[in-house]
């Protein structure tokens, strides 16, 4: 299963650091995560989201050992 990490907000929102996620697709992880977590509706679609430190599009594959990290937007100087 993918390990998906959460950051800040997405953090808050989930309860969590971070989980594992038997979703085979970037897409059907985004899907999922709306689903079980009602409150990230208005964070995750804003969020950077890399697989292994990089940016896929959703129909990109989720290995069984891959690393997904949710980033919301920040804000800083």
């Amino acid at each position: 299963m993918a390990r998906v990490r959460y950051f800040a907000a997405v953090e808050e929102a989930t309860g969590r650091d971070e989980e594992s996620r038997p979703e085979t697709t970037l897409g059907d992880l985004r899907a999922a995560l709306l689903a079980e977590y009602p409150s990230l509706i208005g964070i995750l679609p804003r969020c950077a989201v890399l697989v292994g430190g990089s940016r896929v599009d959703d129909a990109a594959p989720l290995a069984a050992d891959a690393t997904v990290d949710v980033l919301p937007p920040f804000a800083g100087g």
